[in-house]
């Protein structure tokens, strides 16, 4: 049975309207290139609109203006709320990104929402803190929103990224102009309307959907927007720093990754394999923490090659709407080809193709975006394929001899985002962890994501970080309020000249 095409307006100043000029853009389903949704595609007129609606709500006080508990209790309507629309939701997202229906269903929406009930219900984060300082004065340091913030978030995880930088955003008193990907908007947009039915203030929050680059150009270089929280590519990141450059305005960029995967000789089997599965086959390896340097131990390398190579040619590609895929399609024939263009450079470059590096034989993946999960070995670490991040199912595999070797392996990367360690020596797994240069390190697991716990890069990975508390404080500043207690009210300054 076939799903009736949906269109989705903007959402700006508490209104959703269409785009100025009327324009929509398709969003198709790269598991078979059916439209899914139309979303309204904005322009310069349309941005502009939104920025200004969230400047006049952010000076006006419409939301900074209100308490903690206040502001806490729209986000825990919004996070009831998605969970109403939970399946409706997660369909929407499998359909257009690609998601497997598993994934979407048990990991994204019910993510996204426990992440506004998490800030939904954060205190104490405007809570200024007194400066025990030897001086006869009081000094306290306030925390305040940043103002007007303006998100940007790539494809790959449209639902968890708008909750990650939303969110916190809101708590802390800022009003955000949130674009997605037009490669990823449908289930964004979707959840612009669910924002809306909360009763939120008028432009405390705005959404917009475009094709357009100018669009998010102008978002990072508009005087109104005080902030960017951007995630995407390094590249892109570096160009919005630039623009960003003219007004000096804050930013916080969690950007591209090569992470490297240590398994040691010492590790629990059949948990490190399954691990370092789901470290570059989720979400077909579509994630800036993909564990795609995969360092094994030369004692246990064969073993735990064969065994892996194995387990990924029976991994069960198909449509992502089936319950029964294990592996859907990348996120469009336009990524496809890129990873194809890099797994032929690999090639090129002595690695050897062990599994997969093609487009999977059938009828049923002539119309999507589909590729197969791709082992190389024989990599050594100045290859293409090993240093350049490539966002998709492409596994190099390394071999190393030592523990010092390892963490060097590790460490010879420009990027710096995420790492994973596999032993049961815990002593080891420690020291490991202390020398890897990374934002995040996972001791025999992947993918720990904890609305407690920071997240963020090292190096060319980015800097500033989501989640925690950390994640509020990105979104705040701080201004220090001194006030004279020098007996008789006459500090030195005063009779200074």
């Amino acid at each position: 049975m076939e799903t009736a095409v949906q269109n989705f307006n903007l959402y700006i100043g508490g209104e959703l309207k269409p785009a100025f000029d009327g324009r929509f853009f398709e969003c198709l389903n790269p598991s078979n290139g059916q439209v899914v949704a139309c979303a309204a595609d904005a322009g310069i007129k349309d941005i502009r609109s939104a920025i200004q609606s969230a400047r006049t709500a952010f000076d006006n006080r419409a939301w900074s203006g209100l308490s903690e508990d206040e502001r806490g209790s729209f986000l825990m309507k919004i996070a009831r709320s998605i969970r109403d629309h939970a399946k409706e939701l997660a369909d929407l997202e499998s359909r257009d990104t690609g998601k497997t229906s598993k994934q979407t269903t048990f990991i994204d929406v019910p993510t996204c929402a426990d992440t506004f009930e998490y800030f939904g219900k954060i205190r104490g984060m405007s809570d200024p803190k007194k400066n025990r300082v030897a001086a006869p004065v009081q000094s306290v340091t306030w925390y305040e929103p940043m103002g007007v913030v303006g998100c940007i978030i790539p494809w790959n995880y449209p639902l968890i990224m708008a909750a990650w930088k939303i969110a916190p955003a809101l708590i802390a008193g800022n009003t955000v102009v949130f674009k997605p990907s037009s490669w990823a908007s449908a289930s964004v947009m979707k959840l612009a309307e669910i924002i809306h039915e909360s009763g939120i203030p008028g432009g405390v929050i705005n959404f917009i959907s475009s094709t357009d680059h100018a669009v998010g150009s102008e978002l990072v270089e508009s005087p109104l927007v005080d902030m960017v929280s951007f995630t995407g590519g390094t590249e892109t990141g570096r160009s919005i720093m630039k623009l960003a450059a003219n007004t000096t305005k804050k930013l916080s960029l969690e950007l591209g990754g090569k992470s490297p995967n240590i398994v040691f000789a010492d590790c629990d089997f059949a948990a490190a394999l399954g691990g370092s599965m789901s470290a570059i086959f989720m979400n077909q390896g579509q994630m800036c923490t993909a564990g795609s340097r995969l360092l094994i131990e030369a004692g246990m390398h064969d073993r735990f090659l064969d065994a892996l190579i194995e387990k990924s040619k029976s991994l069960k590609i198909g449509d992502a709407g089936s319950y029964q895929t294990q592996f859907g399609p990348l996120i469009s024939s336009e990524h496809r080809d890129k990873v194809r263009q890099y797994v032929d450079i690999g090639i090129r470059e002595g690695a050897k193709l062990v599994c997969g590096g093609r487009i999977p034989p059938g009828e049923e993946f002539e119309t999507g975006a589909y590729w197969e999960p791709t082992i190389f070995t024989d990599v050594t670490n100045n290859m293409t394929i090993a240093r350049e991040e490539i966002f998709g199912p492409v596994l190099s595999v390394i071999k190393f001899s030592t523990e010092q070797e390892a963490v060097k392996l590790a460490n010879s990367s420009m990027f710096g985002l995420a790492a994973m360690v596999w032993t049961q020596d815990l002593e080891k797994a420690d020291r490991v962890a202390k020398q890897i240069e990374s934002g995040i390190v996972w001791i025999n697991t992947y993918g720990g994501f904890y609305n407690e716990a920071s997240f963020g890069g090292y190096k060319h990975s980015g800097f500033g970080r989501e989640l925690g508390e950390e994640g509020v404080r990105e979104f705040m500043q701080t201004k220090h309020v001194c006030l004279d207690r020098t007996p008789g009210g006459k500090p030195l300054v005063s009779g200074w000249f």
